[in-house]
This record gives C-alpha cells, sequence and structure tokens, in this order.
C-alpha cells in the first residue's frame, strides 16, 4: 500500500513539473512571438489606411474614439484616424467599425473623404462563410455588383431587399446588412468626432439607428 501511494505521489510529481516546464515555454515563446506579431497588425492597418483613403503619401495626424450605444444598449467602439497629405491637408479619416456579422464579429476600415463620401474600404477581420460572406471583401468596391464607393452614408445605405439602394451579396444577406450596419455607424462616428481636435475619447449615446 505504501508503495502505491509512493508511486502516485511520484507520479502527481512529475505531472505537475512537466506542467509548469510547458507553461514555462509556452510563456518564453509568447513572449517572442507578441512583438513581431504586433508589428504586423500596425502593418496591416496603416497599409489599409492607405488604401481606403486611396492615397499612398499621407499622415495619420490625429487618433480618437468614439463610443456608442447600438439599439440593444450594447457599447461600440470606434477608432477614427484623422488623414492629411504630405502638405497638411486635410484627407478625411479612416474608421474602424465592427458589428455582427452571420458568423461572428465582422471588422471593418472604412475611408470618408472630407465632406462624408466613401473613399474606400477593407475587412480587418471577420468569421464569415468563405465563398459567401467572405465576399464583402470585393462585393461593395468600385465597379462590381454592391458598389458603395462614392456613396454618401448621410441617408443610411441599405439592401435593395429592405428598400434600399445597395445590391446585396447572393445567398448572403445577413452579411450585407452587417457590412453596410458597419459602415452607416462608420459615418455617424466619424461626423461627431472634431477635426484636429486632440486625441481622445468622444462618447456619445446613440438611442436608434
Amino acid at each position: 500500500m505504501k508503495k502505491l501511494e509512493s508511486s502516485l505521489l511520484n507520479m502527481t510529481l512529475v505531472l505537475t513539473g512537466v506542467a509548469v516546464i510547458m507553461g514555462g515555454i509556452l510563456a518564453f515563446v509568447n513572449h517572442l512571438t507578441e512583438g513581431p506579431i504586433n508589428e504586423q497588425k500596425e502593418k496591416a492597418l496603416a497599409d489599409g489606411i492607405k488604401t481606403v483613403m486611396v492615397c499612398n503619401d499621407l499622415v495619420v495626424a490625429n487618433t480618437d474614439e468614439v463610443k456608442q450605444n447600438d439599439e440593444k444598449g450594447k457599447e461600440l467602439t470606434y477608432v477614427i484616424y484623422q488623414v492629411k497629405d504630405a502638405k497638411g491637408q486635410d484627407l478625411g479619416a479612416a474608421v474602424e467599425s465592427t458589428t455582427m456579422g452571420f458568423g461572428g464579429d465582422l471588422k471593418v476600415l472604412v475611408g470618408f473623404d472630407p465632406e462624408g463620401n466613401i473613399l474606400g474600404y477593407t475587412l480587418l477581420e471577420h468569421a464569415e462563410t468563405p465563398g459567401l460572406g467572405a465576399k464583402a471583401d470585393k462585393w461593395f468596391q468600385k465597379g462590381q455588383k454592391g458598389d458603395i464607393i462614392g456613396k454618401s452614408p448621410a441617408e443610411p445605405l441599405t439592401v435593395s431587399k429592405d428598400g434600399g439602394q445597395v445590391d446585396a451579396i447572393t445567398a448572403s444577406t445577413i452579411t450585407s446588412r452587417a457590412f453596410l450596419k458597419a459602415v452607416n455607424n462608420a459615418y455617424k462616428a466619424y461626423k461627431v468626432t472634431p477635426v484636429d481636435g486632440e486625441s481622445g475619447a468622444t462618447e456619445q449615446t446613440k438611442e436608434e439607428e
């Protein structure tokens, strides 16, 4: 009996030691990869801003946040990157906006000119079905079936099925609605952000969409 207890104790000690060692290795690997991953994300964001603003020679003059509540009372945060050209002229802003799509969060980066017209967009994150909802990356681009480039969401953009002016992605109406909601919300966040203001958070409670 004592031999059995001793064996169990040894096994417990060995397993505990292995767990501690593995935990240390994973923490070390995470520490090594954290820097490169963050750098990659920053580069992807910088490239995304240039893409949606349709300009390679630009400077992010200011970064701000706008907090709004959706129709269910959930607080959403929008990140606004106010952009200027090399001469210091205002180009508008790129806005990060997230909504719930068919498969999960749908994060969009939308570029607006100073008047609020859409210059371009790109998907930063999505969990939509490959081949269907994932088509949002191209479907609403200039010259495509759901083209929204050059439009102003001052009058919210909606799919034609809901009486709007934008063609939904074939067999992906839910994703299309979510995408356009993200764009509309990005516009609202952009319009309440003070131009050339100091960095900080701007809070706004949105009772209705």
